[in-house]
């Protein structure tokens, strides 16, 4: 958003100016210093005012999902992943006290990728469609879980150091044929280098996935969940409670892949949202 339509209050806080509905970003109460920008657009993150902060913590849903709440020392914020196939315009969450409060969802365009992988991960055969079908069923219960947690911010750190692409939300194609567009970060390192969790919290999904390679999946509360692919190895199982920088796994070259990268991605409310949104360090 243009910075002459925002300013900032004496507490950091950004404020609207005339005209314009209350954007307040999050306060985090993390070692990081920054906090992710308000981004209301397709593959986004709207951060939605609630109410004050002194008041219950209240429940919200956006489009059948519950709603990712933080407090930020002064008011409760609803943080929403807005679906890439969103379309611009206005839509709003629910409250639990009945409320349905408003938001805009700006227009947003992602580029175009063509790459060249082995037919196989183009066309699989009758097998490779069953296990796909199956570990769908696990991935997808993976994103969408909810943890009722405390959560101070929805900041990220870095899971490691790279050249990072802005490949989020691409419409790719493979062999020239279209598929769905690009979910997550592409992180470029080497085969090996040790990855690290984004934020605290607990293991719910490893395995070696077709399309993914070797994967882990982190909850981390209120259905914000990261998830870390094409790993050469897993070094965390499971149910384990993981801490913030924590290995997790190393860079590999597994799944449909066109060399050694980190596919990194980020989910609020089983949204897959831009996770340069949310990185700040």
């Amino acid at each position: 958003m243009p910075e002459n339509l925002l300013k900032k209050n004496r507490h950091g806080s950004f404020i609207k100016m005339p005209g314009l509905f209350v954007i307040t970003l999050l306060l985090c109460a993390s070692p990081v210093a920054a906090a992710p920008d308000h981004s209301p657009w397709p593959g986004g993150v709207a951060f939605v005012e609630l109410g004050p902060a002194d008041s219950p913590a209240p429940l919200v849903e956006y489009a059948g999902q519950r709603v990712l709440v933080v407090n930020d020392g002064e008011h409760w914020l609803a943080a929403v992943g807005i679906p890439l196939d969103a379309l611009a315009g206005e839509t709003s969450v629910t409250v639990s006290d009945g409320r349905t409060i408003a938001f805009h969802i700006g227009e947003h365009t992602y580029r175009e990728q063509r790459l060249t992988v082995n037919q196989s991960y183009v066309t699989p055969g009758k097998e490779a469609l069953q296990r796909i079908a199956k570990e769908r069923k696990i991935i997808g219960a993976a994103l969408t879980n909810w943890r009722n947690t405390m959560i101070e911010s929805v900041s990220l750190r870095a899971p490691i150091d790279g050249t990072r692409s802005s490949s989020f939300g691409l419409r790719r194609f493979f062999n020239d044929q279209p598929r769905s567009p690009h979910k997550g970060m592409d992180i470029a390192a080497n085969t090996g280098e040790p990855i690290g969790a984004a934020r605290g919290g607990v293991v719910t999904a490893t395995g070696n996935y077709y399309f993914n390679g070797n994967t882990v999946i982190v909850d981390h509360g209120q259905g914000y969940v990261t998830m870390y692919c094409h790993l050469s190895n897993i070094d965390v199982g499971e149910g384990q409670a993981v801490v913030a920088g924590e290995q997790l796994g190393a860079i590999g070259a597994t799944g449909r892949v066109t060399g050694p990268h980190l596919h990194f991605g980020t989910y609020l409310n089983g949204t897959a949202v831009d996770p340069a949104i949310l990185l700040i360090d």
